[in-house]
């Protein structure tokens, strides 16, 4: 029997009000069942926030450091867990085992880095324009701030929102995916066991009605979304409404150039990775690929014959590449793509259908896809479509690449292959993109790094590093006069 979960709020696993459910199943096998999770709506949330808002007094005023040695002792916690959890990561949404070895690891990485913060998490001081009078900046918390994470990395995003949203002082609801609630709970049950405070970090599974309640809620100072730019653009609208603070990471149409004095090799490893790496379920999956017309055929015969190879299968079994697609809306999704496609007179050069061997028809499995003959207005290079299809086109030269890496409504992530350092640095200023990577694939964000993209790809700000501090902490100035007298700033003195 499947174990039945609840949510996690004020410290304790609580019943919802409502008797609605829903279930977590493995997209490798949906006869694998993960668990039975709560359909949370307002009222739910009303509660995570309350018991939120009433550990804020307390907690924010612990001081930094003590807040990193809580993070230090989830990231040893995370340490211990990490074959489990990315174990069950791997049954609950289906990305090979080295790769949610690796979502863990940007958790534990993630945690570390954050709870070293703790002894800087600086201000700054400066210079008055008047004698006998000393200025300086602090960052002071937000306040309660509701976590919307994704299921394609269901540990690693929610650490890399809540661990900063937590040392900066704030306290926190995560409202996980419906496709990946096992992850959630197991992340949140560590940070319990690590001791974070009652009320501090909170848990509500469900769906949209969740989300938007969470959203809607005029005691949620602060909301950090992950997902599509569809619901992006109503999580904007909501906060904008109530002028709550709002941080958006949304879609991607990532390119890589690969210039005709690459090492080929090297590039088609590249795209090999950023093209199929988690079925192509990322937001910086490579989903284009520009290619110098005098390496061109050279690059699409070989990129081709590696795509027909990768071993499919569950993600839990040595060997497999490549796993499932998350569910069958997303498959459905894909396969309306390569309909798109085909009517678009893109030439299909290999899969472009799902799996239906005996032994992996039960699951969401897609062949790795490539499409040649496209051109930029096609909907296929514009769209984000979040699957193991990728679009191959020659370009003339340099410049060509730029522009149609450019042309696009999304700028996350890009990369170029080259062995010029001169058309390198030319790309790295001249490239629309949060990300570049020069002679690397279009995924590997690294937690020190700023995370984020420019236009609809978000709305300016970051994850990560220490520019991830800044959407979960509001910045005070500070002055202080010891001359004993009145003094007037801007003032002309007579």
């Amino acid at each position: 029997m499947a174990k039945i979960h609840r949510n996690y709020i004020g410290g304790r696993w609580v019943k919802t009000e409502s008797p609605k459910t829903f279930r977590s199943t493995n997209p490798a096998d949906p006869s694998d069942i993960l668990g039975v999770f709560p359909e949370s709506g307002s009222s739910d949330i009303a509660k995570a926030v309350e018991a939120a808002r009433a550990a804020l007094p307390d907690w924010r005023l612990v001081p930094p450091p003590k807040k990193g040695d809580l993070l230090m002792r989830a990231a040893r916690l995370l340490e211990k867990d990490k074959e489990s959890l990315a174990r069950l990561m791997t049954r609950e949404m289906g990305k090979v085992l080295k790769e949610t070895r690796g979502d863990v690891q940007e958790a534990i990485d993630m945690a570390y880095y954050t709870a070293g913060e703790g002894r800087r998490l600086f201000g700054k001081t400066s210079t008055s324009e008047l004698r006998n009078k000393f200025v300086m900046s602090v960052r002071r918390p937000v306040g309660v701030c509701g976590l919307i994470t994704p299921w394609n990395f269901p540990v690693a995003i929610p650490s890399w929102k809540s661990f900063p949203a937590l040392l900066c002082g704030n306290t926190v609801i995560l409202k996980p995916s419906e496709d990946t609630p096992a992850c959630a709970s197991r992340f949140v049950e560590i940070l319990a066991e690590a001791g974070f405070p009652a009320g501090v970090v909170n848990l509500v599974h469900g769906g949209s009605a969740a989300g938007a309640a969470l959203v809607r809620h005029p005691e949620v100072d602060l909301i950090s979304f992950t997902g599509s730019s569809e619901v992006g653009r109503e999580v904007a609208g909501a906060c904008g409404k109530s002028l709550k603070r709002c941080s958006l990471e949304m879609g991607g149409k990532n390119a890589q150039i690969v210039m005709e004095d690459a090492d080929l090799d090297l590039a088609l490893e590249g795209a090999l990775w950023g093209a199929f790496g988690t079925t192509g379920q990322r937001c910086t999956a490579t989903s284009r690929i520009f290619v110098h017309e005098k390496v061109y055929q050279r690059f699409l015969k070989s990129f081709v014959a590696r795509a027909k190879k990768i071993r499919i299968g569950s993600g839990l079994r040595t060997g497999v590449e490549m796993g499932p697609l998350v569910n069958a809306q997303q498959m459905e999704r894909v396969e309306e793509y390569i309909s798109v496609g085909i009517s678009e007179s893109a030439r299909l050069e290999c899969g472009g259908r799902r799996v239906n061997t005996a032994a992996l028809k039960k699951g969401f499995f897609f062949q790795p896809t490539v499409f040649s003959h496209v051109k930029p207005g096609m909907r296929i290079m514009q769209e984000e479509i979040f699957g193991p299809v990728v679009c191959v086109m020659a370009v003339k030269s340099f410049d060509e690449a730029i522009h149609h890496l450019n042309n696009t409504r999304y700028g996350l992530s890009s990369s170029i292959y080259t062995r010029d350092v001169n058309r390198a640095m030319k790309a790295i200023r001249d490239i629309e993109a949060g990300i570049t990577y020069v002679n690397g694939p279009t995924i590997g964000a690294e937690v020190h790094m700023p995370f984020g993209g420019v236009k609809q790809t978000g709305n300016g700000h970051r994850e990560a590093g220490e520019a991830g501090l800044d959407i979960f902490s509001e910045w005070k100035s500070v002055y202080v006069d010891f001359s004993g007298k009145l003094q007037k700033a801007q003032i002309d003195v007579d």
